[in-house]
């Protein structure tokens, strides 16, 4: 059971993260598959346009949340609604600098290689 406010966060934020990676993952699966079966990425989905999405839905998790926290100093909006915006903006925003950090580091990595 949960007894804290943290906690409750927490949780819902692990899973709202949860189904934003399947949706991703989903996304990407069928990348690679219609990338696989014909032979080229203008028919499919490539990485690049998948990255390009996800920053776009990173973006505008973040407009939404400070239209909702607008709403909030107003008094004209729902402070579960504020919260849960906010929540999620600083997820997601915590994710893509994760991913970028991983993505740097990987670049170095390749760099690094001798040939």
């Amino acid at each position: 059971m949960l007894t804290s406010l943290s906690q409750a966060h927490n949780a819902y934020a692990v899973q709202s993260l949860q189904s934003r990676l399947q949706d991703v993952t989903d996304t990407i699966d069928d990348g690679v598959r219609s990338f696989g079966s014909t032979g080229d990425t203008s028919s499919g989905t490539d990485f690049g346009s998948v990255l390009s999405q996800s920053v776009s839905n990173v973006i505008d998790s973040g407009h939404d949340a400070e239209a909702k926290a607008t709403q909030g100093l107003t008094g004209a909006g729902d402070m579960t609604q504020i919260v849960t915006a906010v929540s999620n903006a600083q997820l997601a925003l915590q994710t893509t600098t994760v991913i970028r950090d991983r993505m740097v580091q990987a670049y170095q990595d390749v760099m690094k290689m001798t040939i």
